[in-house]
Parts: C-alpha cells; sequence; structure tokens
C-alpha cells in the first residue's frame, strides 16, 4: 500500500498512521502545526535511514526516490587541462551522496567510460600527482570529497552545444526528495515497507518519551559510532565502508593516457 503524507478524509495517511501509533486523538498531529512540523522532521530522517539500508542491501548505488522530477545524472563542460570537477548538488539543488558512474565525450563527441582508481595507492600516484600533467584522453578517476580527479589532463575542450550536451556525464546518488510539513497526497518515493515512514517517527517518540538515562543514549551512539574494544562496526562506518561501489574487480594491465 502507498501512503499519502497526510490524508484527513480517508484517516489512511503517513501522519494519521503515526496518530493511531502513538494512541493521538484523530486530528492530534494534522490539526497542530507544531507537531506536524515535528513529524515532518522524523518522517524526513526515515527517508534518509531507509536509503541508507536499502541502498547497502542491494549492493548497487542505482536507488533514487522516485518523487524526483529528473534522472539522477549530472552534466559538466569538460575543459581543456582542468583535472578535477566538484559536483556537491544536482540541477535541483539535491545533496549527491555519491558518484557511481562517469562518462566523457571524447574528440568526436562520443561518450566513453572512465572507470575509478585510488588516485593515493603507488600504482596510481604517477598518473594524478607526479607533476608530470600528462595531457590527453582521461581513462581513470579518482573520488576525492565532493568531486571526482582525471589522471590526464584533457587536451580539448567539450562545453554545452546547440543541442545542450556537455563534455561530462555524471551518474550519482542523492538524498531524498524530502517532505515538507504542507504536504498532502505526495507518497515516500520508495516502493516497499512504506510503513517504516510512520513506524520510525513512532519510535522516535517513545524513545524521547520514556525516561532515557545515560546509559540509554550511550548505546544509541555505539549503534551509530561501533565500539574499539569489541571490534562492533558501527553504521556511520558500514555505510562508508560499502561506499566505492562503482569499482569493478577485475585484473587488468596497467592503463595509459590516450595522447
Amino acid at each position: 500500500m502507498a501512503y499519502q503524507f497526510n490524508d484527513t478524509t480517508n484517516g489512511t495517511g503517513l501522519v494519521q498512521m503515526y496518530e493511531e501509533e502513538i494512541g493521538a486523538q484523530p486530528g492530534d498531529v494534522s490539526g497542530n502545526t507544531v507537531k506536524l512540523k515535528r513529524f515532518t522532521a522524523k518522517a524526513n530522517a526515515a527517508l534518509d535511514r531507509y536509503f541508507a539500508i536499502a541502498v547497502q542491501a542491494s549492493g548497487r548505488w542505482q536507488l533514487d526516490d522516485s518523487n524526483h522530477e529528473k534522472y539522477n545524472i549530472i552534466e559538466a563542460d569538460l575543459i581543456a587541462n582542468q583535472r578535477d570537477y566538484a559536483f556537491t548538488v544536482d540541477g535541483q539543488g539535491n545533496l549527491i551522496k555519491d558518484i557511481y558512474r562517469v562518462l566523457i565525450k571524447d574528440e568526436n563527441g562520443v561518450y566513453y567510460e572512465v572507470f575509478p582508481v585510488d588516485q593515493q595507492s603507488d600504482e596510481y600516484m604517477d598518473g594524478f600527482w607526479s607533476g608530470q600533467n600528462q595531457t590527453g584522453r582521461p581513462t581513470r578517476y579518482d573520488k576525492t570529497a565532493n568531486g571526482i580527479f582525471l589522471d590526464c589532463l584533457p587536451d580539448y575542450n567539450w562545453r554545452l552545444n546547440e543541442e545542450g550536451q556537455r563534455g561530462v556525464k555524471i551518474f550519482v546518488n542523492r538524498e531524498s526528495d524530502y517532505y515538507v510539513y504542507t504536504d498532502t497526497t505526495k507518497k515516500p518515493g520508495y516502493p516497499y515497507h512504506q510503513e517504516y515512514f510512520y513506524l520510525r517517527p513512532a519510535y522516535e517518540d517513545a524513545r524521547i518519551n520514556t525516561r532515557i538515562t545515560k546509559g540509554d543514549l550511550e548505546k544509541e551512539i555505539f549503534k551509530l559510532e561501533g565500539d574499539v574494544n569489541t571490534g562492533r562496526v558501527g553504521l556511520i562506518a558500514k555505510a562508508y565502508g560499502r561506499r566505492s561501489k562503482d569499482e569493478t574487480q577485475a585484473i587488468s594491465g596497467e592503463e595509459i593516457c590516450s595522447i
């Protein structure tokens, strides 16, 4: 069942299910702006948590919120002698979480794929940071912070043309399309287990409204941070530990710049 955000007519929205779950009367949340804003914040936090769980379990980084109006593809100009290209948000202002595929146009305007490596590895140090600044056709890239670094400095430009095409195409993961408290018919952009988006906020309410001790808070923090004494890996480390979804497992010879 797909739940719309707030359905006061039929009583089947996420807000109404949340009211029932916490033992509130109909309208206690939907009719109170302060409480509705708090629920909205918790529902958005649940979207983030859901995404983190689903994307790790799937083994791919192509999960995307279907409420986004445009595809999760970003284009940029390819600029001669420029190695780095930064990407913080997509064209609609959504925060980018990761990059999982990079395509570049050659001199003839045909896209080809460049492949990820770790530029800090000794094997690839020369291509990125040797200071020789080799020019040519890039074949590899490294992800650092919110951008990519190419192994070769492009020796040609491919800027926005009349067809609206640019020289770099990036496939990304981005944040969910979040709710605002005034939403009504909007539904979660993920197809499965949508009850999570009212159950998780209800759980957070129960946690907050129950007398919380220092030990309770410590447990919640340990879930996120892990515990070096026991070797238990926290949720933060698990999320980043599987981040490089675009790396392929293959044995191949060393690639060189095409000059």
